[in-house]
């Protein structure tokens, strides 16, 4: 950690690690808010809570700019919570441990949570400041990004005074975000009859590990490997006469491309499944050795809790395993208008499954609303042919570019006379916060940028140390003009 705290900008890395030392999970932020409150008060800063528990934290322009508009800065509280397999870290209890590797830092077997974490600090660094130059600011401090959106759906109207707001939240240094997709959360439950199964019958663990899985909306059209759905193949494979399904267990976030999974199963004819397995594995590995090189397919004997296992039952595991096979997952369509980019899509997220009782959830995106609609339908509806509960919430909206946006066009010049270049100017497939805020705020001129950030949502994230400086720069560098 005292590496981290040498870095420059030094301002902003020591807030990233005061704030990676707080717990912060999505919907249980109340540390994270106290934190942030307290950082105000002890910079003699006036802060308070929206209706929907979000921070507002105001500080008034430095002298050289009492006469410019108030520019809104905001990021998200929350962050992804995802240990390696096999790692023990208690997340409500225990800080990010981060280290220095060359121009990256990273974390310890978990996520880092430079997502939004240096956003966050970003803004902590500008509000704690005494020789930077900017406009009257209101920091704007949501909840529950990462499931849901929870806090920027619920964003109180009429508190905040500024027409231009900083969304920190993007991921690459080279762009500009002014666009991104909408979502649709699709919950699906099941309840199963079961069979019991004595210890005369052998069980196996199979376990399906060491994919990279990452960003459910930024990495979704690179290909990378689903857990969930590579063992709906293997289990498909076998089919119902061949071995019966027990547990089901698979994902970690409801926006991260599942990484893990393991299937307890009791094996019903082994010859056949010795054959079925090991070719359905050899199939797997050659389709993604070179996009998943740690792919693990491993089985281990379990021995039976008091001596019986209870399983689906064969009529109900087929068609639940047809379902699993057939449920869209990947890119649904690339975007006719923007080239390259991915317009509608959809993750198969988590599932558990055990003791007549299933459940699995999926996230689907777009940035378009109707094609969001069809995603959705198309990832429900294999689940409600099988009679499984299905249920997606209102879901929230995307936000659509602006073709005039002064804040843009201020900031491509600001870029170019910075770096020597043009920047990118580009609509992402992640689910920012600008569409949802824009519900509350509907004249807000809005963009967002950030540092580079690799590999979010999963253990592997980490971040640029030159990038972030790169990024400091031009947001000191924007607050100083506008």
């Amino acid at each position: 950690m005292s590496d981290i705290r040498s870095l420059e900008p030094s301002s902003l890395w020591n807030c990233f690690a005061d704030l990676n030392a707080v717990p912060r999970p999505s919907k249980r932020e109340d540390h994270a808010v106290t934190f942030a409150r307290e950082f105000a008060e002890r910079h003699g800063l006036s802060s308070m809570l929206d209706s929907a528990g979000n921070v507002i934290i105001k500080k008034p322009a430095t002298l050289d700019r009492q006469d410019r508009p108030v520019v809104i800065m905001q990021a998200h509280l929350d962050m992804v919570h995802k240990a390696a397999d096999g790692l023990s870290f208690d997340f409500d209890k225990q800080g990010i441990d981060m280290w220095v590797d060359g121009d990256w830092v990273r974390a310890r077997g978990t996520t880092l949570g430079a997502d939004n974490g240096l956003g966050v600090a970003a803004i902590l660094a500008v509000l704690a400041s005494k020789d930077l130059s900017h406009p009257p600011i209101e920091a704007l401090f949501t909840l529950d990004e990462e499931q849901g959106m929870g806090g920027a759906l619920g964003l109180q109207s009429g508190l905040l005074t500024g027409k231009t707001m900083l969304n920190l939240d993007s991921e690459e240094d080279d762009t500009f975000t002014i666009g991104c997709a909408g979502g649709v959360d699709t919950l699906a439950s099941l309840d199963y009859t079961e069979s019991i199964h004595g210890s005369d019958k052998p069980s196996l663990a199979i376990h399906i590990t060491g994919l990279r899985g990452g960003h459910s909306g930024l990495q979704i059209h690179e290909g990378r490997a689903n857990a969930i759905k590579l063992m709906a193949r293997i289990l498909c494979g076998c089919g119902e006469e061949v071995v019966a399904l027990a547990t089901l267990r698979g994902g970690s976030a409801r926006n991260a491309i599942p990484a893990q999974c393991t299937a307890q199963v009791v094996i019903l004819d082994q010859s056949r499944f010795d054959k079925i397995f090991a070719k359905e594995v050899e199939g797997i590995h050659e389709e993604f050795h070179l996009i998943e090189p740690n792919l693990s397919i491993t089985t281990k004997p379990v021995k039976p809790k008091n001596g019986h296992i209870p399983t689906m039952t064969d009529t109900v595991q087929r068609p639940f395993v047809l379902a699993l096979q057939a449920v869209v997952n990947g890119v649904f369509r690339m975007s006719p208008v923007v080239p390259g980019l991915v317009e509608a899509s959809s993750n198969l997220s988590l599932i558990s499954l055990g003791n007549g009782h299933a459940e699995w959830s999926g996230l689907q995106r777009s940035s378009v609303d109707s094609s969001k609609v069809d995603v959705a339908r198309a990832f429900g509806a294999p689940f409600e042919m099988i009679g499984a509960n299905v249920v997606q919430d209102a879901g929230y909206p995307g936000w659509s570019p602006s073709a005039e946006s002064p804040i843009l066009e201020k900031m491509k010049t600001i870029y170019r006379e910075l770096f020597g270049h043009d920047v990118k100017v580009s609509a992402c497939h992640a689910g920012l916060e600008c569409g949802v805020i824009s519900i509350a705020y509907p004249d807000l001129d809005m963009i967002s940028f950030g540092p580079n950030i690799h590999e979010a949502h999963s253990e592997k994230e980490c971040c640029s140390i030159a990038s972030v400086q790169k990024f400091w720069k031009l947001l000191t560098t924007t607050l100083a003009a506008v």
